[in-house]
């Protein structure tokens, strides 16, 4: 089933509990809602997760445990997710965010130089932070949004398929014992009509 699926990658729950950053929390940690591995929480903290992810903010884990809590998504997956974005995909996603959000507002993108340097990036930033968080947010509503469903809808698919494998299991030992059965009574039937042949004979001998 697809729990056994998000087992297997997602963390420990103690690290998860245990990590600094999350300790902010405390108790709330502790409702078991938030640990539970079902369609609906799964399908939660993936949107939850994915929409934390593209938020270009220091504390991403922060923010998506704050979101997953209220809405009692797992909280090992959603704040897991947050990890898509690092510093090897950071530049290519918030690119395209950042692109996305100068489209939304009409305004011209910003043309990167030959040598990007920290201060070029200073610089730019009170022209480029509102299109800049316009796009993150909006593709991580979108993506956050497209996650859930696609998670409940790949769930309930899964399941649907193991109840059909294990209704044919089901079908074809009932049709092998129904052959068996049929296969045992022509036997018998055959056994009968030999006996009752054999009967005859030692008739005919007995007669002679």
């Amino acid at each position: 089933m697809p729990r056994r699926l998000f087992k297997r990658y997602m963390p420990d729950p103690t690290s998860i509990r245990e990590h600094k950053s999350l300790r902010f929390f405390g108790k709330l940690l502790h409702d078991p809602n938030l640990w539970h591995l079902n369609r609906h929480s799964v399908a939660r903290a993936m949107g939850v997760g994915l929409f934390a992810a593209l938020i270009p903010l220091p504390l991403q884990m922060l923010l998506a445990a704050a979101l997953a809590i209220p809405v009692r998504a797992n909280l090992p997956i959603a704040v897991s997710l947050v990890w898509l974005t690092n510093p090897l995909t950071m530049p290519p996603v918030f690119f395209v965010t950042y692109m996305t959000g100068a489209w939304l507002l009409q305004v011209p993108p910003r043309t990167l130089p030959e040598e990007l340097t920290f201060e070029w990036i200073t610089d730019q930033l009170a022209t480029v932070w509102q299109p800049f968080l316009l796009g993150s947010v909006v593709c991580g509503v979108v993506l956050g949004v497209a996650a859930y469903f696609t998670t409940l809808l790949y769930w309930r698919w899964w399941i649907g398929r193991q109840w059909r494998r294990r209704k044919g299991r089901c079908s074809g030992t009932h049709a092998a014992a129904t052959d068996q059965q049929a296969h045992a009574q022509q036997v018998q039937h055959r056994g009968g009509h030999q006996h009752e042949r054999d009967g005859g004979t030692d008739t005919d001998v007995r007669d002679t």
